[in-house]
């Protein structure tokens, strides 16, 4: 099937640096696109083109409302669009909206961010697990940012374990805020990138944004609040337990982590785990898994992850076959030379009862 779209004004920023985002969406569709002097020819199967032609639509709708698209969003909501066939550029464009920060929205750059964020914004409590890079913790920043701006909270609370990540770093001097600023300054890195400094300066000086170790949320009910725990990995069962108990009236959690980098001395005493497995059933809350494929950081990122994931199926594989070895010979299987390695992994993707 063929189609020809009359170019409206400024379309030609639809199409990105040398002609990106039409490659995604040629790519994605399965379908040709010709630029033309008058007019774009859309060729391909009907249903493809058809959505094709709904893109080139909602983007000029957008732009007669307005809306602009900064630091690759557009790529970015493309290749959303790409995966998964039910969202719209314009749905997507306007949800940014809803999540305004001033002049910036939060926009997500993955079909499992996209899942994130809609689970944040339809459940009171919701677990972020993946590896780094993900965006994770930036998005839930961004979220309780959005969610204190708009007045549908009236504080943030931040918080992380305190727990060294493979280093002793000993006596640190000054007061009991600076001892914990270091373990908590990935916090504040985002929020200082989403809000002018000296609003996130005057918010932290009267509590309205609340940054402190999960050791200070015992014995109190957070109500009106956004609260994120941070790197929960590193939570013992215990302070798990405790955190997500602290829930009070008009407020959400978020809980992130990696489960792949757990820095406790024994990782299978991690919260995270546990809760994954306790809290799977329960109704109000739901599980939202990242993987490789939902990195944002440099694209090194991506294969760095992928490297280590073939390595711990590699050491894995050794041992089976070192033990069956040593089972067909009648001795007990030991081989101290295999690197010790957290077994934890990613499910593909959870189904989490609402």
């Amino acid at each position: 099937m063929k189609k020809k779209i009359d170019i409206t004004p400024n379309i030609e920023t639809l199409f990105g640096t040398r002609d990106e985002n039409l490659h995604v969406l040629e790519d994605g569709l399965n379908i040709a696109i010709d630029l033309r002097s008058d007019s774009i020819e859309l060729e391909g199967a009907a249903r493809d083109v058809a959505r094709a032609e709904q893109v080139f639509a909602d983007y000029d709708h957008l732009q007669r409302s307005g809306f602009t698209f900064n630091n690759g969003d557009l790529n970015s909501m493309l290749r959303v669009l790409m995966a998964d066939p039910k969202t719209t550029l314009r749905g997507l464009a306007e949800a940014g909206r809803q999540r305004s920060l001033g002049r910036r929205t939060v926009q997500p750059k993955s079909v499992n961010q996209r899942r994130y964020l809609e689970a944040i914004e339809k459940h009171d409590m919701v677990f972020g697990i993946g590896p780094a890079g993900t965006g994770k913790t930036y998005l839930a920043v961004a979220m309780a940012i959005s969610a204190l701006l708009s007045k549908r909270v009236n504080r943030i609370i931040l918080a992380r374990p305190a727990v060294e990540a493979g280093e002793r770093l000993g006596f640190l001097p000054g007061t009991l805020q600076d001892k914990i600023d270091p373990y908590l300054r990935p916090l504040y890195d985002a929020l200082y990138d989403m809000l002018e400094p000296e609003k996130v300066d005057r918010y932290l000086e009267k509590n309205v944004i609340e940054i402190a170790p999960i050791a200070f949320m015992r014995g109190r009910t957070l109500n009106d609040s956004f609260v994120i725990l941070d790197e929960a990995q590193n939570t013992t069962s215990e302070q798990m337990k405790m955190f997500v108990t602290r829930l009070g009236f008009n407020s959400k959690a978020v809980i992130t982590g990696d489960v792949t980098q757990i820095d406790l001395p024994n990782a299978r005493r991690s919260g995270l785990l546990e809760a994954a497995d306790v809290l799977k059933h329960v109704e109000g809350l739901t599980f939202v898994y990242f993987d490789e494929g939902d990195v944002v950081r440099h694209h090194l990122v991506q294969r760095i992850i992928r490297a280590y994931d073939e390595h711990k199926t590699r050491v894995a594989e050794e041992a089976v076959l070192h033990e069956s070895r040593s089972g067909a010979n009648g001795k007990p299987a030991v081989n101290d030379s295999l690197p010790q390695e957290k077994t934890a992994t990613y499910p593909a993707q959870a189904e989490s009862k609402e």
